[in-house]
C-alpha cells in the first residue's frame, strides 16, 4: 500500500516537534544550570552573530524545492539534474564567501564586543566563531540535498533522521556537560551532527531517489529566473535574522551576557511555539506549487489557506491560552529565578506572532506564484524600523526594549499591510478567515478570563501544583474547544486515525 508522505509528514512533522518540545523542556533547565548565565549568553551571543552568514543560502534552499518539484510536474528530468548540478557550484562559491567573511568576523571580535566581554570570553568568542564558521563552510555546498528530499516529498525519511538526531544529540550533550564541556562542546557537537545529516541526505538522493548531478555548461538565463526568484526569499532571510537574532547582538554590545542568555530563553519559546504551526505548512510547498502549475482557482488556494488556519488555530490558541496563565510560574520553576524578565519577553513574542503563525500558508502560496517580492520589501523596512527601534529602547529598558520593538514591528508587518495585500493582490478571502478565526476565538477568551480570576487566589509555586493547574485548564479547555470551535471536518481528523489504531489494537486480541 502506497504510503501518503504528505499526510504520514504532517503527522511526523508534529511527532518531531513534540520530541523537539518536550527534549527542550526537559533538558533546557539542565543544560542553563550546568552552563550558568554567562556561558549559556555567550554561546547565544555567538550562534545569532554566526547566524546571519546563513543568509548567504540567498534563498536557493527554497528556489530548490520549488523549481524541482516544477520540473516534476511537467516531467522535465534533464533539466532537474542540470540544476543540482549548478547549484552545487553556487553553493561552493557561497561557502568559500562564508569562510571569507568569517575570518573578517573573527579578526574584529575584540572591536565589536570588547567593551562588554572579559578576557576569557572574548577568547572562547574566538573559538567559537571558528567551529560555526567551519560547519557552515562544509554544509553549504551538500545542504542542496536536504532540499531535494523535501522536494520529492520523502518527509518520511526526512522526519526519521531528524527524531533520530534529537535522540542521540540529548544523550551526547548531557555526558559532555557530566564530562565538564560547555558552549564549545556543544557547538563541536551540533558540527558533527550537521555534517552527518548533509551526507546521509547526499546517500539517501543518490542511491534511493537515484538522482544525477550534471555539470554542464552554466545556464546563465535560467540562474537569472531562479536569482530573481530566490532574491526575494534571500531578502525574506535577512529580515529573520533582523528580527530575531538582533536583540542578542544589541545586548550584547551594550548590556553583557546575563542581558543575551535572558532574552535568548525568550527566544528559544518563541522558536518551540513557531514550530507548532509551521510543522504543518511546512510540507505544503510542493503541493502549493502543484496546484499553481495546474492552474488551480483562487478560491481552492483561498479555501486551502483559511482551512489550514483553522487548524493552526486549534493549536496555537491552546498554547498561548497556557502560556499567558501559567507562563511566569512555568519560567520561574524551569529557567529560575533570575530569568524573570522571560515571561514579559516571550509574551511580546507570542501574542502578535500569532497571526502570521496561523496564516504562514500565505508565504508559501506566495512562493509557489513568485509574488514574494511585495513581502519582503515591506518586511525589511518594518525589520530595520524594529532595529532602530531596539536601539533607541536597550539602554532604559534593556531585553525588554528590545521586544518590545520586535513587537511593534510584528504588528505592523503582519496584522496591518500583509492581511490587506492578500486580500487585495492574492484573492485570499481575509475577511472570512478572521470570521472563521473569530468564531473559534470566543470559548478560549472565556475559558481564559475565568481561569485568571481563579488563579489569583491560587499559589502555583511548586512543580506539582504548576502541573495540576495546567492539567485540570486542559481538561476544562480541550473538551469546551472541542465542542464549540472545531467543525467536523478538523474534529475527523483527530477522531478517525485514532479510532483506526483502536480498531487495529481490538483486532489483534
Amino acid at each position: 500500500m502506497k504510503v501518503n508522505q504528505l499526510k504520514v509528514g504532517a503527522i511526523l512533522s508534529y511527532v518531531v516537534m513534540g520530541l523537539s518540545n518536550v527534549v527542550g523542556l526537559l533538558y533546557t533547565p539542565y543544560m542553563l544550570r550546568m552552563m550558568g548565565q554567562s556561558e549559556y549568553g555567550l554561546y547565544s551571543l555567538v550562534a545569532s552573530v554566526v547566524a546571519y552568514l546563513t543568509i548567504l543560502d540567498l534563498g536557493f534552499g527554497n528556489t530548490i524545492i520549488r523549481y524541482t518539484a516544477k520540473f516534476r510536474s511537467e516531467g522535465k528530468t534533464e533539466e532537474q539534474y542540470s540544476m543540482f548540478g549548478m547549484f552545487i557550484l553556487l553553493y561552493g562559491a557561497i561557502g568559500f564567501i562564508v569562510l571569507v567573511l568569517g575570518m573578517v568576523l573573527y579578526f574584529n571580535i575584540e572591536s565589536i564586543y570588547g567593551g562588554t566581554l572579559t578576557a576569557d570570553e572574548l577568547d572562547k568568542v574566538h573559538t567559537l566563531v571558528l567551529l560555526m564558521v567551519f560547519n557552515l563552510v562544509f554544509t553549504f555546498p551538500v545542504s542542496i540535498f536536504g532540499s531535494i528530499v523535501t522536494a520529492y516529498e520523502k518527509f518520511i525519511f526526512q522526519k526519521v533522521i531528524q527524531v533520530v538526531r534529537i535522540i542521540l544529540n540529548t544523550g551526547i550533550m548531557i555526558a559532555l556537560l557530566e564530562m565538564g564541556y560547555r558552549a564549545i562542546g556543544m557547538v563541536v557537537l551540533i558540527t558533527i551532527f550537521n555534517v552527518t545529516t548533509q551526507l546521509v541526505n547526499l546517500w539517501y538522493c543518490k542511491y534511493k531517489i537515484k538522482i544525477k548531478i550534471y555539470f554542464k555548461k552554466f545556464e546563465w538565463k535560467f540562474f537569472k529566473e531562479l536569482a530573481g526568484y530566490s532574491f526575494y526569499i534571500f531578502l525574506g532571510a535577512i529580515i529573520n535574522r533582523l528580527y530575531w537574532s538582533s536583540g542578542q547582538l544589541v545586548l550584547g554590545a551594550n548590556v553583557g551576557t546575563a542581558a543575551v542568555a535572558i532574552f535568548a530563553v525568550g527566544i528559544q519559546l518563541e522558536q518551540m511555539y513557531m514550530g507548532f504551526s509551521t510543522a504543518i505548512s511546512g510540507v505544503f510547498l510542493p503541493k502549493v506549487t502543484a496546484m499553481v502549475s495546474q492552474s488551480k482557482s483562487d478560491k481552492e488556494i483561498s479555501d486551502l489557506f483559511i482551512r489550514t488556519g483553522r487548524i493552526q488555530f486549534i493549536v496555537m490558541s491552546f498554547i498561548l491560552a497556557g502560556f499567558i496563565l501559567f507562563g511566569k510560574q512555568f519560567i520561574h520553576l524551569w529557567a529560575g529565578a533570575n530569568y524573570a524578565d522571560t515571561y514579559l519577553i516571550t509574551l511580546l513574542f507570542f501574542i502578535p506572532l500569532t497571526i502570521p503563525l496561523i496564516q504562514n500558508l500565505g508565504i508559501i502560496i506566495l512562493e509557489a506564484r513568485n509574488r514574494i517580492k511585495f513581502r519582503a520589501l515591506v518586511y525589511i523596512c518594518i525589520a530595520a524600523f524594529s532595529v532602530a527601534l531596539q536601539l533607541i529602547l536597550v539602554d532604559t529598558y534593556g531585553g525588554i526594549g528590545c521586544a518590545i520593538a520586535i513587537c511593534a514591528g510584528l504588528v505592523l508587518g503582519h496584522l496591518v499591510v500583509m492581511n490587506i495585500y492578500y486580500y487585495k493582490k492574492q484573492e485570499i478571502d481575509i475577511p472570512k478567515f478572521w470570521k472563521e478565526i473569530g468564531k473559534m476565538s470566543i470559548s478560549p477568551l472565556v475559558i481564559g478570563l475565568l481561569t485568571y480570576v481563579i488563579l489569583q487566589s491560587i499559589e502555583l509555586d511548586t512543580v506539582v501544583s504548576l502541573a495540576s493547574g495546567i492539567i485540570l485548564f486542559a481538561i476544562i479547555y480541550i473538551p469546551v474547544f472541542w465542542f464549540t470551535s472545531m467543525n467536523q471536518y478538523e474534529r475527523d481528523l483527530l477522531y478517525k486515525p485514532v479510532m483506526g489504531v483502536v480498531s487495529r489494537f481490538k483486532s489483534l486480541r
